[in-house]
């Protein structure tokens, strides 16, 4: 098995690129060029013998790749274990050799096993939807409900951000001021259950095309790291795109996420970005993030279509 490493996770970047200057609507929300960096930077150490994948090229440039992620168990931040029992494929073609998916699902159907089988389409790919109903996926109905996982991408023009105003004895600061285990203690503050550790994060921080200055946080008058966002910032695009974001659980309902989403829009847009993007859980049942979004004034441009194949 050969490992997934930066230098491949650098040509599919160089793929997303492509297809967010040409047909951004057919970005697979885990192909985006912050995505990549952030899924693979923070799990390859736990994860990356789980992993399968395979590129195919045209004229010595990248066309399309496929990564899928074996059934694997998940240790929590809190100890607890949580185990994937199904297949999942992140994937991306060309928008010029969209044929190219049918050799994608047939790589799957090699690795996958005897696993059920999950991945997701963009809504505006039609050529996706026929040719993974051709090789026997289905529309999965549970998984794209009302109370689904299902995700939405937002995007947002960055020519008028308001000023950030936060709360008396808040401040900004970036990931240049504080310690890698403050970065990630203010992490594991907004997502108690994460997993991820000092060592993950510092791998997270040399990988393209991460950035000290543009990883925001809000510091409380009490020291306390309230909140955190990274801005991945793509300058061949001129487009930025926050993930993760999280608040303290302790400092939630006071504005922060807001005040802290608009000091990094602006500073996005002062490094080069005309273009911030974000997604979100898009199901009704799960309306926080999104309405936070919308308020800043993002609006969805696509949708997760979720398929699976269940093994026979």
């Amino acid at each position: 098995m050969v490992e997934l490493d930066e230098a491949d996770i650098r040509r599919m970047q160089e793929l997303a690129q492509r297809v967010m200057a040409l047909r951004p609507e057919l970005l697979n929300g885990d192909a985006t060029v912050g995505e990549l960096a952030w899924c693979w930077a923070k799990d390859v150490d736990a994860l990356g013998r789980f992993w399968r994948h395979r590129f195919w090229f045209a004229d010595d440039r990248l066309a399309a790749w496929a990564w899928v992620h074996l059934p694997h168990p998940i240790t929590r931040g809190d100890g607890t274990v949580r185990e994937v029992e199904e297949a999942n494929l992140v994937w991306q073609t060309d928008p010029d050799r969209p044929e190219l998916l049918h050799e994608i699902l047939d790589f799957y159907d090699e690795v996958a096993g005897d696993a059920d089988r999950l991945l997701n389409l963009q809504s505006a790919d039609d050529h996706a939807r026929t040719t993974v109903a051709e090789h026997g996926y289905e529309f999965d109905a549970e998984e794209a409900s009302d109370n689904g996982s299902w995700v939405q991408f937002n995007s947002r023009e960055l020519t008028d951000v308001p000023d950030p105003v936060l709360p008396e004895g808040f401040r900004f600061r970036t990931a240049e001021d504080v310690s890698p285990a403050d970065a990630v203690a203010a992490h594991r503050a907004a997502w108690p259950r994460s997993g991820l550790s000092e060592a993950a994060f510092e791998r997270v921080q040399r990988t393209w095309p991460y950035r000290a200055d543009l990883h925001v946080l809000v510091e409380a008058p009490d020291g306390t790291l309230a909140a955190t966002a990274i801005s991945w910032l793509d300058e061949a695009t001129n487009t930025a795109e926050f993930e993760p974001v999280g608040t303290h659980q302790e400092f939630r309902r006071q504005g922060l996420s807001t005040a802290l989403q608009l000091h990094g829009m602006r500073l996005a847009r002062a490094a080069g970005a005309s273009r911030m993007l974000v997604a979100c859980l898009g199901a009704p049942a799960h309306p926080a993030a999104r309405n936070l979004y919308h308020g800043l004034g993002f609006r969805e441009f696509t949708r997760d279509v979720p398929q699976i194949k269940r093994a026979r």
